[in-house]
């Protein structure tokens, strides 16, 4: 019977999915902990999550809410409150200016993205994607019927789309451009000047809307600005969706809310697509999202610094491992290093690394530190080292990193 359960001859998958699995992440994460559960110092790097806590006093808003018995189901798409909330950032700090009829409150921001692309892509069309990319990226376009067009930016150029490759990427059959900046995994940023030649080539082509993920927006570094690109060219701000959320700058990912911000008809379709799905995000984590916005946010530069100093450590520390080459990121909290000087030599048991999914798979089983292979991201051969992890675990697993890459012979 309980076989039964597990497999039966008569399950399938649909299409839509066929071509999908679990993520390369979650594989490793998955045998990290197998390894740790046996008894090993296993140092897990691949997660993309901050290893701060939330604000106490965004907490205690979501403590409040539940007493004051905030726990019924919300408005579709956000409360007027948190809404409001979204629209005072963006005219606060991005210089936008939004109504509330023009933001969508999301369980998180990759639900914003799904809803979006569930709303407005038909079967065969196309979106572009710089790579290397979040996975999700991909997977969400294919699912919803439309093509990824993944154009390869690699580390010379700063892991960065350029002009001319935008131009060449762009058919008729062409709906989104997705845009993500600081970058996972990557962390390169796009600063106005290097937006400003995409967005050129965007007002050239008006069949074309711009997807500007904004995650990562509080952690930049070494004088960075951030900006996004409705503040470059408000004549795009009519086909342009910000996607943002509370997750990494206030270290809210298990709270799940993410926001959108476009124009009212895109809102008004992704609305659609979120009532036959998970209806409103929590009520409890809107509360808590409100604060979030409109409460003290001095301690964003003191984690931002922090991560800087771990960023330095790291760069600092692959960089001297001959074979691998790594560029120092803008943003966020991933380095994305090259090791491709170490492919093609082998290991103290004899096997060749062959790939970076090859180095990554070795430091696992022979160091027990996880980190996840480019191929993972769309561009070989790099690896993926998040630094959201504490500076005594980040120092330990760069020093294994370094002696196991110095065993390949």
């Amino acid at each position: 019977m309980a076989a039964d359960l597990v497999s039966h001859p008569g399950f399938f998958r649909a299409n839509r999915i066929a071509k999908l699995s679990v993520s390369e992440i979650i594989k490793i994460s998955t045998r990290a902990r197998e390894l740790r559960a046996e008894g090993h110092p296993v140092i897990i790097l691949g997660a993309g999550e901050p290893d701060f806590d939330t604000p106490d006093h965004v907490k205690q808003a979501g403590i409040a809410a539940i007493e004051a018995g905030q726990t019924k189901y919300t408005p579709l798409d956000g409360t007027p409150e948190l809404k409001k909330a979204i629209c005072d950032k963006l005219a606060r700090e991005n210089g936008l200016n939004y109504q509330p009829a023009n933001i969508s409150v999301s369980a998180g921001a990759k639900q914003v993205l799904f809803n979006a692309f569930m709303a407005t892509i038909n079967p065969g069309d196309e979106v572009i994607i710089p790579t290397p990319f979040w996975t999700t990226y991909a997977d969400i376009v294919e699912v919803c019927g439309g093509v990824p067009v993944l154009v390869q930016c690699p580390g010379e150029k700063g892991f960065r789309l350029q002009p001319d490759q935008l131009e060449a990427a762009i058919t008729p059959k062409t709906k989104w451009l997705m845009l993500n900046s600081p970058s996972n995994p990557s962390g390169a940023a796009y600063s106005a000047d290097e937006l400003m030649p995409l967005l050129n080539v965007l007002k050239r082509n008006p069949h074309v809307w711009l997807v500007s993920d904004d995650i990562y927006e509080h952690i930049t570094y070494d004088d960075f600005k951030f900006v996004t690109p409705a503040q470059l060219a408000p004549e795009l701000q009519s086909r342009i969706l910000l996607v943002n959320g509370v997750s990494k700058s206030h270290a809210m990912t298990g709270w799940r809310i993410g926001f959108g911000a476009g124009p009212v008809e895109l809102i008004k379709a992704m609305a659609v697509m979120q009532s036959q799905s998970t209806s409103c995000a929590s009520s409890v984590s809107q509360a808590a999202a409100i604060e979030a916005l409109n409460g003290d946010n001095s301690f964003l530069e003191e984690r931002r610094l922090s991560f800087q100093e771990r960023r330095d450590l790291v760069v600092a520390g692959l960089n001297d491992i001959q074979g691998v080459t790594c560029r120092v990121p803008e943003g966020a909290f991933y380095t994305f290093a090259s090791c491709e000087g170490l492919i093609g030599k082998k290991t103290p048991s004899g096997k060749t690394i062959e790939s970076d999914s090859d180095f990554c798979r070795y430091i696992l089983e022979e160091s027990h530190v996880a980190i996840v292979p480019g191929s993972a991201f769309g561009l070989s051969p790099y690896f993926r080292i998040s630094y959201a992890a504490a500076k005594t675990e980040l120092v330990e697993a760069i020093s294994r990193i370094q002696k196991a890459a110095s065993a390949l012979a």
